[in-house]
């Protein structure tokens, strides 16, 4: 054999093996390429088995919506949870499913996503010269598996996106919770807006935190608490000369509850202050100054007294003093027996509300509605004040009975009772009333042989003691020891009804009907009512 055929049959040998190993490279793709089919089939059909038993499992929730209602309704009761928690935990069981639900779709795609990348990439893998040299048809291997792996990601992407957000698998069970959160939103709000309209009981405890909160309280309080001194003149005589000399004839307490730019104004008694020729105010932070009266009302046992704003560094509010029931805390804040033991603080009770004492006062006799305490009150206590948990005075300290074997028994004057009368004292100096022009005592008062002239059957009034000359009582008839049973139809026992009846009742410039007995006759008196102002001028 010669050097050309030797060559020939080592060319033709290596032909042969270029073409085994080209026949073996393409069933090695095609096996690669089958592989990746069945898995893109197989995993095509995984997902749908996994969207159909999700599927099965929504509906067996759609079957039993009231079983698991029951029992989530079961565990939060005996969890203690409130409204409010279970539309919690409903809103977070809402937003989980659908938060599983993307989160699944999302890892569809990304395995779809990587799939295709490994196709193509055992594509690219090919030498460009073969893939230049053979072009395989449409039918090939390669290209079917190609395909079915697009088409699988196509299939899994319309389910996805479009086949399950139109069916009523999610729907029925999302349109469920939606509608328990709505409803258990709307319980929670409903109780919120309820509670809302529960009025705030200003005298109740705030806290029972320490004593020290008290103290705190009660130091705030007690800077608005002053003790006044009632200076009158006392005439003495000796050797057929008299001298005069200024006096204390006694002392009580009062609250700065004003200020403004040039005074500031305190509220006390009437009897703290009556009949004082000067008054001398002790401030909280041992200051005296004088005090200025601007007006008083024996009848409610009421005053105003006024001092320069400088002294005054804290003012006190008021409370609402209806709010008040018995068991409620209360501190009594004020100078018993003199400024030596100035802003004394006893503690209390409210014992009762809406009590109803007589009271004989230099106006004369009065009802007057006061709150009870068993918070010691005593003589240098009145005008001061009586304050609740919140530091706000619900009442001024005005009187106590004080009897052998009684102990815990003092009263204050409202604090919605008093507002009224201070504030017209401040704006006009006074407390205008209707007025009549009559003296009055109660016929239990009088002696027998002045209703001598009555008919028997006449056993309540009251009786005209003195008439002011140019009273409307004067110029309508009346006269000294008439009777008078009634007015305006309204029967009278006494001097304190016809008074509550006349500040009450009716207005200045109103006219009333009185029924007097006058020398034991009866008749019929009309008057028109003027003001006790107009009276004093």
């Amino acid at each position: 054999m010669n050097e050309f055929e030797k060559n020939k049959e080592n060319m033709n040998g290596e032909q042969d093996f270029e073409s085994k190993n080209e026949s073996v490279n393409e069933e090695q793709n095609v096996e690669m390429q089958k592989e990746l089919t069945n898995n893109a089939e197989f995993t095509a059909r995984k997902e749908e088995d996994k969207a159909n038993d999700e599927a099965v499992d929504l509906n067996k929730l759609e079957e039993n919506p009231i079983v698991k209602s029951e029992n989530q309704e079961d565990d939060s009761q005996n969890t203690g949870m409130s409204d409010f928690d279970k539309a919690d935990a409903i809103a977070r069981e809402y937003e989980k499913m659908a938060s599983d639900a993307e989160e699944e779709r999302l890892a569809a795609q990304k395995q779809i996503h990587v799939q295709q990348t490994m196709a193509a990439a055992a594509t690219a893998e090919e030498p460009s010269g073969k893939r230049s040299k053979e072009r395989p048809s449409a039918g090939s291997p390669k290209w079917k598996g190609f395909f079915s792996l697009l088409a699988a990601g196509v299939v899994g992407s319309a389910l996805t996106f479009v086949a399950v957000p139109h069916t009523n698998l999610l729907d029925g069970q999302y349109e469920k919770l939606e509608q328990q959160v709505e409803e258990l939103s709307s319980k929670v709000g409903n109780s919120s807006s309820s509670s809302n309209n529960i009025t705030a009981q200003t005298t109740s405890a705030q806290t029972s935190d320490s004593s020290t909160s008290i103290a705190d309280m009660v130091e705030s309080s007690s800077k608005a608490i002053v003790g006044i001194v009632n200076v009158q003149q006392q005439t003495t005589s000796q050797f057929s000369q008299s001298t005069s000399t200024d006096v204390e004839s006694g002392s009580g307490s009062g609250i700065i509850f004003k200020k403004d730019d040039k005074y500031a104004y305190i509220a006390t008694n009437n009897h703290v202050i009556e009949g004082a020729n000067s008054l001398e105010i002790s401030l909280y932070n041992g200051d005296k100054t004088k005090g200025k009266l601007i007006g008083a009302d024996a009848l409610t046992d009421l005053a105003v007294v006024r001092i320069d704003a400088k002294y005054a560094t804290d003012v006190i509010n008021f409370g609402d003093s209806t709010t008040l029931r018995p068991g409620d805390q209360v501190w009594a804040i004020g100078n018993p027996l003199g400024l030596d033991l100035s802003r004394t603080v006893t503690q209390g009770i409210v014992s009762a509300v809406d009590r109803s004492i007589t009271v004989n006062t230099s106006a004369g006799d009065w009802e007057f509605n006061v709150i009870q305490t068993d918070a010691a009150i005593n003589p240098g206590n009145s005008g001061g004040a009586l304050i609740n948990s919140a530091g706000e005075v619900v009442g001024i300290n005005s009187l106590k009975i004080s009897e052998d074997g009684v102990e815990g028994l003092g009263f204050a004057i409202p604090s919605n009772d008093l507002l009224p009368i201070v504030n017209e004292i401040i704006e006009n100096g006074e407390v205008e009333r209707p007025y009549i022009g009559v003296g009055l005592a109660s016929l239990e008062e009088v002696p027998q042989m002045y209703l001598q002239d009555l008919p028997d059957s006449v056993t309540k009034g009251v009786m005209v003691t003195n008439i002011d000359s140019n009273s409307a009582a004067a110029k309508a008839g009346l006269e000294v020891q008439d009777v008078i049973v009634s007015i305006n139809g309204t029967e009278l026992e006494g001097s304190s009804d016809l008074r509550k009846y006349l500040y009450t009742k009716v207005d200045i410039g109103d006219k009333v009907k009185m029924v007097v007995y006058h020398d034991g006759s009866k008749k019929t008196v009309e008057l028109t009512l003027t003001s006790n102002s107009s009276s004093t001028n």
